[in-house]
């Protein structure tokens, strides 16, 4: 169930109408508004629809971001809004992020890039955290390698592939 009527109405509201146009129509590049916490979901949803760009939402929580994917997902539709996780760890530790935060992250990028079955998202929500970690140009274009039980595939080329994506080629797997 999608409450899109709620943010034509809030939309309509002759305080928000003139920055909302505004939006809608590119003419901000940055936009910075006061709202009750309850109503900032509607806002965003409001200033993204009809903007035909992505609009990056952050969040300075985790916590946060969450419950605001979930919000908009509810006014939007769930493919028109994406969540994009921090890194669990920070850069000097040497631990790696789980796959689940890396592929979520990918997902995002491949999706802004015009690289996935989904569309690009409207709304993009982010933890702070997120936007401040270091990110490697060109993410968006690396495609997941796909591999097909009952397919041939050249070994060469797998292995390329897997290479171009950061694998590590060793000579025995366990």
């Amino acid at each position: 169930m999608t409450l899109s009527g709620l943010v034509d109405l809030v939309a309509a509201d002759p305080t928000i109408a003139p920055s909302v146009d505004d939006a809608r129509r590119g003419l901000l590049r940055a936009l910075d508004l006061t709202a009750p916490e309850a109503l900032r979901p509607v806002l965003v949803a409001a200033l993204a629809a009809g903007s035909g760009r992505p609009a990056l939402l952050i969040t300075s929580t985790y916590r946060e971001a969450e419950a605001t994917t979930a919000a908009l997902a509810s006014l939007l539709g769930d493919e028109r809004v994406a969540y994009y996780p921090a890194w669990e760890t920070l850069p000097h530790e040497r631990l790696s992020p789980r796959s689940d935060t890396v592929g979520r992250r990918l997902s995002v990028l491949r999706r802004l890039a015009g690289h996935d079955e989904l569309p690009a998202p409207g709304v993009i929500v982010a933890p702070v955290r997120a936007i401040l970690q270091p990110q490697v140009a060109g993410l968006g274009d690396l495609l997941p390698v796909r591999i097909e039980a009952g397919r041939d595939y050249d070994v060469d080329e797998i292995a390329a592939a897997l290479v171009d994506a950061a694998y590590v080629r060793v000579d025995l797997v366990e």
